[in-house]
């Protein structure tokens, strides 16, 4: 029997029990949608996820400290045991920067200072100044900044936390850790003012001398117990601090901490990180690099920002056979992807019962058409139509229903989506809430849902197509 024979006969059934065939493709619809919109709602979620996280600056972010500090992250994963032990420099920091995949490298900075507004001359406060990269600027935290970011990155200006605002303006404080976002009036006291910074700088001193404790005559001190350690002199460092005060204006406030995750405590100031460099302020746990010279500049932590997130494991390999220890959020997060391959397969698994209960229909109308297609059944086996024949006539039904059941699913499950997004979206709105679309049906799971759907009702058709191929001509022309 031809294709278009068997497709023209198929439809001409179809047809004739209308009404019922039309209920069973529905309900392969109802099935197909419930599948298409739980799996779009578990697909929405993991790219919500990954476009939030991604956009946050912590899954492409490497933080990399020298094997020989103990400062460095909870979680950093070692440097091989038998890598030679570096210092964290200028060297490190320019083979790292000519790495594959590696989009920028730098310091991981923290200061401290006394910060005032210009025109307060008593409310000084003490706080932990951080820096931010040009790149910065594409970051979540920004999204609803109030001001702008940096004009340059050696431009003399400041970007500071909602929190840290109320405390130059005198108002009471939030409570510690809420993101706080200033009203406009308060806004408008800051943005554009000039805040006072005193910090201290670095400066080199005169060579120390011997290690331990020394004789007016510098001899060393036999009763100190470090004096027989093996350093010498020339390697022992010496600098003063030198107090300084820097004019800042503020540009921004920002609600949320930038790259919060890659820093511990809270940083509620910000400054370009071309010009924080050039002011060589002396950082917290700088005396600690002192105790190990090196001819070059030596940094207590750098990071590394990888162009692609999918290379962040490749680079860390890369730079702990170099001798680092290294730290990334997916070190302490590689349990993600699996919860939402679990999710998916469980929202994949409810949403298919309804599916499994329309192929139950199939059977039951693809059976009730044999019942009353007997005599047509014996005829076409009469005229030499074979038990095959026969079966790809219900194969041809069942895929049919199977078929149109499965684009009314995916269109009905795309809408409910929409719907529900935009519903929700209207109440994160109305809550303050920036709109997300937490709801993606891509083209393969409108493909795989009717290649799933057409499946299921070919498999539900197995029964009823065997059942009447073997018909026996003599008995299905006997009945009436």
């Amino acid at each position: 029997m031809r294709a278009y024979d068997l497709i023209e006969l198929a439809g001409r059934n179809l047809r004739e029990a209308g009404l019922r065939n039309s209920l069973t493709t529905l309900g392969i619809g109802v099935g197909v949608a419930s599948l298409v919109a739980m799996l779009s709602l578990g697909i929405g979620l993991q790219k919500l996820a990954t476009r939030q996280l991604g956009r946050s600056g912590l899954f492409d972010t490497v933080v990399v400290t020298s094997r020989q500090d103990s400062r460095g992250p909870r979680f950093a994963q070692a440097a091989p045991v038998t890598a030679q032990t570096k210092p964290l420099d200028d060297v490190a920091r320019h083979n790292f920067e000519q790495m594959a995949n590696v989009a920028e490298v730098y310091p991981n900075f923290s200061a401290v200072g006394d910060v005032r507004l210009e025109t307060d001359k008593t409310g000084n406060h003490f706080t932990v100044v951080g820096t931010l990269p040009q790149s910065a600027r594409t970051g979540e935290a920004f999204d609803d900044v109030q001001g702008s970011f940096f004009s340059s990155g050696t431009a003399e200006e400041a970007i500071i936390l909602g929190d840290f605002g109320r405390d130059l303006l005198n108002l009471p404080r939030e409570p510690r850790g809420t993101d706080v976002k200033l009203t406009p009036d308060q806004a408008n006291q800051l943005l554009g003012k000039y805040i006072v910074l005193r910090y201290h700088k670095r400066e080199a001193g005169e060579s120390a001398p011997l290690a331990g404790n020394t004789t007016k005559k510098g001899q060393a001190d036999p009763d100190d117990v470090d004096s027989g350690d093996d350093i010498k002199a020339e390697d022992a460092q010496s600098f003063n601090l030198v107090p300084k005060t820097l004019k800042l204006k503020i540009v921004g406030i920002v609600s949320s901490e930038p790259n919060r995750g890659l820093r511990q405590g809270r940083t509620p100031m910000f400054l370009p990180l071309q010009l924080a460099e050039s002011l060589d302020m002396v950082q917290a746990g700088e005396l600690w690099s002192t105790l190990r010279p090196s001819e070059n500049k030596t940094y207590i932590a750098l990071i590394v920002r990888v162009a692609k997130s999918k290379a962040v494991s490749q680079v860390e390999d890369e730079i702990r056979k170099q001798g680092f220890s290294t730290f990334s959020i997916l070190d302490a997060s590689k349990g993600i992807t699996r919860f939402f391959t679990f999710l998916d397969l469980f929202l994949g698994i409810f949403g298919s019962l309804a599916l499994a209960v329309a192929s139950l229909g199939i059977v039951n109308t693809l059976v009730m058409a044999i019942l009353e297609r007997r005599r047509e059944i014996g005829i076409m086996k009469a005229l030499g139509a074979s038990d095959g024949d026969v079966k790809r006539i219900f194969f041809v039904e069942a895929g049919s229903m199977g078929i149109l059941g499965g684009a009314l699913g995916a269109g009905l499950g795309w809408t409910i989506g929409r719907a529900i997004n935009f519903a929700t979206n209207i109440y994160l709105q109305r809550q303050d809430i920036k709109p997300e679309n937490f709801w993606v049906v891509p083209i393969w799971l409108v493909a795989a849902a009717l290649g799933f759907s057409v499946f299921v009702s070919m498999f539900a058709g197995l029964y009823p197509a065997s059942r009447a191929a073997k018909l026996d001509p003599v008995q299905a022309l006997r009945h009436d």
